[in-house]
């Protein structure tokens, strides 16, 4: 459906490893926001100019090369 790799818990897919290396992201409405200001994230789209609304995100490759940027 998202063209990668997804996570489900408890029914509710969390994330996704798309094609092109970006990650598809579940995260908190509270956090939305605060998130969406960090390098390389930016609102997720289902199509151009579709976004998928508060509390999903999409992460650029280089902005997760490491464990510590995927944890924090």
């Amino acid at each position: 459906m998202f063209g990668g790799r997804s996570f489900m818990v408890d029914d509710a897919m969390v994330v996704a490893a798309r094609t092109g290396g970006a990650l598809l992201v579940r995260v908190p409405r509270s956090r939305h926001d605060d998130l969406l200001a960090r390098p390389g994230a930016h609102q997720a789209e289902m199509g151009t100019g579709r976004s998928m609304g508060p509390g999903w995100i999409s992460v650029a490759p280089e902005a997760v090369t490491t464990e510590e940027s995927l944890t924090s």
